[in-house]
């Protein structure tokens, strides 16, 4: 991918862009297409049900991954190509609290910083939004072979696979909660079209003998905000208690009184 003087683009964010640029011819080699078709299809039928707003894209933006989403306003982000917003996808120039859906497209294994990514997301979103992601799974054919070429060879295996587990982990402790997932892609990494078509057969198998070994994985999961409990001071509450126990100690005083009357007419008598 050729980038221009003009544009005189800083060292952190050619990085990203060329990776765009590279993933973007893979995805349109057969085997990226055989990937892409398969996660497409799944997206749209997550993205079909989450209601809202603003719908926001980071990364690869030559491709609507939410294609099938309702939210009127969908709009993607990218350090250049194809978007409609240009931006680093770890400092998104987007109000807190103002995304219904944020898609990240194979954005946290090619990214310097997948923390800082995830942080930004968690700050855009609404709560309750919903964030889809979609990555190369480590334990997998795909990822074996990756292992073999120590993330040093061509696009995509010089990405850092994150498994779904520590993906997971990660949302967790930035109050997300995993709503739904999927793994897809079980044919060995071939590539060429007619391979994968003969290994094809394995994907009906992949899903019914071993579902957590497909080559690529979409993830949903929901931003949670818990509601806060208000306590009262001590001090308030002893007030209330004393308040309460008032008319039972002023009874009490009354019938003191009373007897104390009484006895003193009986030793009159």
């Amino acid at each position: 991918m050729q980038v221009k003087d003009d544009l005189k683009l800083p060292v952190s964010e050619l990085a990203p862009l060329l990776s765009n640029g590279e993933l973007a011819a893979w995805l349109e080699s057969p085997q990226g297409r055989y990937v892409l078709d398969w996660e497409q299809s799944r997206i749209d039928q997550v993205a079909a049900d989450i209601f809202g707003f603003n719908a926001l894209q980071v990364g690869l933006p030559h491709i609507e991954y939410l294609r099938a989403s309702r939210i009127p306003f969908r709009f993607r982000s990218c350090v250049g190509g194809a978007a409609q917003v240009y931006a680093d996808s770890e400092h998104l120039p987007f109000a807190s609290h103002s995304i219904d859906l944020v898609m990240l497209p194979h954005v946290l294994e090619f990214a310097a910083n997948p923390h800082q990514i995830l942080r930004e997301v968690e700050r855009v979103l609404v709560p309750e939004g919903h964030v889809l992601v979609a990555g190369f799974n480590p334990f997998s054919l795909w990822g074996i072979k990756r292992s073999w070429e120590r993330g040093q060879g061509p696009m995509p295996w010089n990405g850092t696979y994150l498994s779904v587990r520590r993906l997971k982990d990660w949302l967790a402790l930035l109050g997300f909660e995993t709503h739904a997932g999927a793994f897809g892609c079980y044919v060995p990494p071939v590539s060429q079209e007619k391979w994968i078509r003969r290994w094809e057969f394995m994907s009906k198998a992949g899903d019914r003998w071993w579902p957590f070994a497909g080559a690529v994985y979409v993830v949903q999961a929901i931003k949670r905000v818990h509601g806060m409990r208000l306590i009262q001071p001590k001090w308030k509450d002893a007030r209330t208690r004393a308040g309460g126990l008032a008319p039972v100690v002023q009874r009490r005083r009354e019938s003191q009184a009373a007897l104390e009357v009484e006895r003193r007419r009986c030793a009159g008598q």
